[in-house]
C-alpha cells in the first residue's frame, strides 16, 4: 500500500522505520520542527532525518493547514499511519484515504488516553501498559480499535524501561494490522468510551512529592519520573532535592508526613502517607538523591541522620 506516516520523536522513527523497511511504499512523511520542550528533547529521535536519508518526501508542520492537505491529496495515500502526532488532525486528512488512518497510541485503551501514558499508567498502580492500533477518528485516542499487545508492569519497573517496552511491539502491531486492513480481514472493535480514562499533559508540577501519599504511590511516582525524565522533587531545609531511587520500607513508622525520620538499611526513612499519626503506614526509604547540581548522593550521605522535613515548599 502507500502510506503517509504522520509522526514525531522516538515513537515516530520506529514506526517510519517499520515501515520503510515493510513491503509497504512509504510516498510522504509529516512531522513537527525540532522543539526544545523538555518531554519533546529526551526521546528525541528525528524522523525528519530518518525520512530525508531515505529519500522520503518531509512536510513539516506544527499543525495542519490548507498545505498540508494539499500535500496529502498530491502524496495520494492508501492509509495515513500516525504515531505521536502531536495536534488535533481534521476529517479533511484522517477520513481522505481510502482506509482512513491507523494511529498508534501507547496504552491499551480505552485507558490512559491521552498524554504521557505510560508514565500515568505506572504511577496509577495499572498492572500493564502497551500498544493499540486503532482507527482516527474526530476524538481524541476513542476510534474502534483493531490490534492491541500488552506489557507486564514488574514491581521494580521504570516508566524508563517500559517506554522502551512499548516502543519495541510497534513494528509487529502496526504491520499485522496494515497485513489485516490491506486482505480486507480487519475485525474493528468499537471502544467502551465508559471505560475511558483521560490523562493530561505532565508538568513540573506534577513531579512534586506529596507526602501524605502512600509510600508504594510516592514510590510508583519515583519510578515513573526516572531517568532521562525529570526527576521527582520534594525539598529539604530550602533546596530542591530529587529522588532518583527509593522504595517502600520493611517496618511501619508513624508520625507526620515528610519527615526525615531514621535509617532503614542504607536508605533514610521518610514518614508518609494518610493518617501517618496512627502509626498504621509503612515509610518511603530514600536511596539515592540528586541535588541541583547534577550530583548523586547516597541517601546516608545527604541525610547523616534523621531531623527536619521534606516540603512542598522550599
Amino acid at each position: 500500500m502507500r502510506v503517509v506516516m504522520f509522526g514525531y520523536q522516538t515513537w515516530g522513527h520506529k514506526t517510519l522505520q517499520a515501515l520503510i523497511e515493510s513491503r509497504h511504499d512509504v510516498v510522504g512523511v509529516v512531522t513537527h520542527p525540532t522543539s526544545d520542550q523538555a518531554y519533546e528533547s529526551i526521546w528525541a529521535d528525528s524522523v525528519e532525518d530518518l525520512a530525508r536519508g531515505h529519500n522520503v518526501p518531509v512536510h513539516l508542520a506544527r499543525r495542519p493547514d490548507d498545505a498540508m492537505i494539499d500535500r496529502i491529496h498530491q502524496w495520494a495515500p492508501d492509509i495515513i499511519v500516525a504515531n505521536n502526532w502531536r495536534t488535533w488532525l481534521p476529517p479533511e486528512i484522517f477520513g481522505h484515504p481510502p482506509h482512513g488512518t491507523l494511529n498508534l497510541h501507547d496504552s491499551l485503551l480505552p485507558k490512559f488516553t491521552g498524554f504521557s501514558p505510560v508514565a500515568w499508567a505506572l504511577i496509577s498502580g495499572a498492572p500493564e501498559v502497551g500498544l493499540t492500533a486503532h482507527r482516527m477518528d474526530g476524538e481524541l485516542d476513542t476510534g474502534d480499535i483493531l490490534t492491541q499487545a500488552a506489557v507486564p508492569i514488574g514491581p521494580r519497573d521504570t516508566a524508563t524501561e517500559l517506554v522502551l517496552a512499548t516502543i519495541d511491539l510497534i513494528p509487529r502491531v502496526l504491520l499485522e494490522s496494515l497485513d489485516k486492513i490491506e486482505a480486507g480481514t480487519a475485525r474493528w472493535h468499537p471502544q467502551d468510551l465508559s471505560e475511558r480514562t483521560f490523562f493530561h499533559k505532565r508538568h513540573e508540577t506534577d513531579s512534586l512529592i506529596d507526602w501524605s501519599w502512600d509510600a508504594a504511590d510516592i514510590d510508583r511516582l519515583i519510578r515513573a519520573m526516572s531517568d532521562p525524565y525529570p526527576n521527582a522533587f520534594t525539598h529539604y531545609r530550602g533546596e530542591r532535592v530529587y529522588i532518583v531511587e527509593a522504595h517502600v520500607s520493611q517496618g511501619v513508622y508513624g508520625g507526620t508526613p515528610g519527615r526525615v525520620f531514621i535509617a532503614e538499611g542504607d536508605g533514610m526513612a521518610i514518614v508518609a502517607g494518610p493518617n501517618a499519626h496512627r502509626g498504621t503506614n509503612h515509610a518511603l526509604v530514600i536511596d539515592r538523591v540528586r541535588t541541583e547540581d547534577g550530583t548523586d548522593h547516597a541517601a546516608l550521605e545527604y541525610f547523616p541522620s534523621g531531623g527536619g522535613y521534606l516540603t512542598a515548599v522550599p
